[in-house]
C-alpha cells in the first residue's frame, strides 16, 4: 500500500467519524431550540439536559468543563475520537506496509520455487532466484504392421527390410522418447545454459557397436536402451551471439530432419520384427542422419532473418555399413580412421514471415572432413591414404495460409549414405558419391488436423573403377499421414509408409507398413 494511499484513509476516517459524533437526538435538538429562544434559562437548561444523559438519553459523556455547552462538548468529543481513529489507521497501514515488503523480501529470495506461466510444448518451467529449470519430456508408442514384400536377395546396404514375412510390433516412431533438463540464467550480462537430454526406447535394446541404435532384441527379460544424446552449455549475448560446447545435434541435415513430417511418426520401419530405439523416418530415404556429436559452434545473432552457425566436430570413421562383399568375400566398403584435423560444419539460414498469411524458412549447410589412413574393403591401404570427404545441401519451407511445401537436396562425395561416414569409400579405397533429398506438401483442412504426403530418394554411386554391383544404389519411398493434435500435448498419428531399396545390378528390397499411435510432447 503506498503513502499517499495511507493518508487518503486515514482522512477519510477522520470525516466519517466526525460527521457521525456531531449529530444529536430529537430531545437535544428541542433543549436548544427553547434555549434560543429564552423560553429556558441557563440553570434550567443544565438541569434538564442533565437529567436526559442520566436517562441514557444522551449518546456522548459529561463535559469536562463546568458550563460547557452540549454542541461544544460533542464537536470536541467527536474530534478526539477522529484523531484516535486517524492515528490507528496509520498505525495500520504502517504495519501493512511493513508485512508486505517483508513478502516480497521472501518471495525474491532463492530459497522460494516459482512456477513460470505455462506455454504449451515448452515444457514446465520453474524459477529457483534468478535460475530459470525446464523439464519437457516426449512420449510415444506405435503400433506398426509390415509386410514381408518382395524380395530378391536384397542390396547391401539397404534401409528396406523385407524377409518375405509379415510382421507387428509395438514399438517407438523415428523419435525415441525423451526427458531433457536444462538450467538458464545470466550472470555479469552473459546469457548460460546447461542442458541435459536422455532418450529411452521402449523396445528392449540388442547392445552392440551402435549402442541404443545397433537394433533391437525382441526377447523375454530384456530392458530399454537410453541414448544420452544431448549434454551441452551454451554462453553468450544477443549482440554477439552464442558459443555451444558439448553434444547435440550436428548442422549438416539438421533442418532436413526436423521439418521433415516423420519425426512425428514411423516412417521407413527398418528392421519391424526386432524394433530398436527409432525407426528411420527419411533417414537413408531422402537425407542422411544429422546425428548428435561433440562440437564446439558458434551461432551468430540473427541479422535481416539471416543467422550463421559453424562448429568444429568431433571427426567420424569412415564406416563399412554394407558388410561383407559375397562375391569377393571381403568388406563391400573401405574404411579409415585417422584424424588429424577434425570435422567441419556450417549452416546458414533465413526466415522470412508476412503476418498470418505466408512464411519461408530457408537454408543451406556443409560438410567437411579429412579422411587419413583410408583403406580398402581388402584391409590394405589404398592407393591414396589421405582424402577429403566433402557434402552440400540445400532446402526450404513455404507455408501459405494451411499449405505448406517442403524440399530439400544435398550432394556429397566420401560423406556416404544414412549415416555420416557410412559407406562412403569404395572397396577399392576411392570415395563414393552420394545425393538425394525429398519433397513433402502439407494441408491443415482445420486447425487440429494436418495430412502430409512425401517422397524421397537417397543415392549412392559405385567409385571410380569400383566393380560391386551387390552395393545399393537407390532408397526411395513415399509416406502419407494423418497427424491429429487433440490437446497441446497429444498428437494422434496414422500412417502409411512404402519404401524401396534397389542394388546396382538390380537386387531389390520393398516393403509396406502401417502405423497407428500417439506421440505426447510436454
Amino acid at each position: 500500500m503506498s503513502k499517499t494511499r495511507t493518508t487518503l484513509l486515514a482522512a477519510t476516517s477522520a470525516l466519517v467519524l466526525v460527521a457521525a459524533g456531531a449529530r444529536a437526538d430529537d430531545y437535544t435538538d428541542l433543549l436548544n431550540i427553547l434555549r434560543a429562544k429564552g423560553s429556558l434559562t441557563a440553570g434550567e437548561y443544565r438541569t434538564l439536559m442533565a437529567k436526559h444523559m442520566h436517562h441514557g438519553r444522551y449518546r456522548g459523556n459529561a463535559p469536562e468543563e463546568p458550563g460547557m455547552e452540549p454542541s461544544e462538548m460533542s464537536a470536541r468529543q467527536a474530534a478526539a475520537q477522529a484523531a484516535a481513529s486517524a492515528a490507528a489507521a496509520q498505525q495500520a497501514a504502517a504495519q501493512m506496509q511493513a508485512e508486505m515488503t517483508k513478502t516480497e523480501a521472501m518471495m525474491s529470495s532463492p530459497d522460494i520455487v516459482h512456477a513460470m506461466p505455462y506455454k504449451p510444448g515448452a515444457g514446465v518451467t520453474m524459477k529457483v532466484g534468478t535460475v530459470d529449470i525446464n523439464i519437457s519430456a516426449i512420449v510415444n508408442a506405435f503400433y506398426t504392421f509390415s509386410s514381408g514384400g518382395s524380395t530378391s536377395g536384397g542390396p547391401l546396404g539397404g534401409t528396406t527390410v523385407a524377409s518375405g514375412f509379415d510382421s507387428s510390433s509395438v514399438r517407438n516412431g523415428l523419435l525415441p522418447g525423451a526427458l531433457i533438463i536444462s538450467a538458464a540464467t545470466q550472470q555479469d550480462g552473459i546469457d548460460l545454459t546447461a542442458v541435459f537430454g536422455m532418450y529411452p526406447g521402449i523396445d528392449s535394446s540388442n547392445v552392440g557397436f551402435l549402442n541404443a541404435n545397433n537394433g533391437g532384441n525382441a526377447t523375454a527379460l530384456g530392458t530399454a536402451g537410453v541414448d544420452f544424446r544431448k549434454t551441452y552449455i551454451t554462453f553468450g549475448t544477443p549482440d554477439l551471439g552464442t558459443v555451444k560446447m558439448g553434444r547435440d545435434i550436428g548442422l549438416f541435415g539438421q533442418d532436413a530432419i526436423l521439418n521433415d513430417q516423420t519425426l512425428l511418426g514411423v516412417g521407413a520401419s527398418g528392421g519391424n520384427a526386432d524394433p530398436g530405439n527409432t525407426s528411420l523416418g527419411r533417414i537413408g530415404v531422402g537425407y542422411i542422419y544429422a546425428d548428435f556429436m561433440p562440437q564446439i559452434t558458434y551461432i551468430s545473432p540473427v541479422f535481416a532473418g539471416f543467422q550463421a552457425s559453424l562448429g568444429v566436430f568431433q571427426p567420424l570413421n569412415e564406416f563399412n555399413a554394407t558388410g561383407t562383399d559375397p562375391i569377393t568375400g571381403l568388406g563391400a566398403s573401405g574404411s579409415a580412421g585417422g584424424h588429424t584435423t577434425p570435422m567441419f560444419q556450417g549452416r546458414l539460414t533465413y526466415d522470412y514471415k508476412a503476418g498470418d498469411a505466408w512464411s519461408a524458412h530457408l537454408w543451406a549447410g556443409f560438410v567437411e572432413q579429412d579422411q587419413q589412413n583410408i583403406l580398402a574393403g581388402d584391409g590394405l591401404p589404398a592407393a591414396t591414404t589421405s582424402r577429403a570427404a566433402v557434402g552440400g545441401e540445400a532446402g526450404g519451407v513455404l507455408t501459405v495460409g494451411p499449405v505448406g511445401l517442403t524440399a530439400y537436396y544435398y550432394r556429397a562425395r566420401g560423406v556416404g549414405t544414412t549415416g555420416l561416414m557410412f559407406d562412403g569409400i569404395g572397396e577399392n579405397g576411392e570415395l563414393r558419391d552420394s545425393e538425394g533429398g525429398y519433397i513433402q506438401a502439407m494441408v491443415k483442412p482445420t486447425a487440429k488436423l494436418k495430412l502430409v504426403g512425401s517422397y524421397g530418394v537417397s543415392a549412392l554411386y559405385l567409385a571410380p573403377g569400383e566393380v560391386n554391383p551387390d552395393l545399393v544404389r537407390r532408397n526411395e519411398g513415399e509416406v502419407g499421414g494423418v497427424y491429429y493434435s487433440w490437446t497441446d500435448w497429444l498428437t494422434m498419428v496414422g500412417e502409411y509408409a512404402h519404401t524401396n531399396s534397389k542394388s546396382h545390378d538390380g537386387l531389390n528390397s520393398a516393403a509396406n507398413s502401417v502405423s497407428l499411435g500417439a506421440i505426447l510432447f510436454y
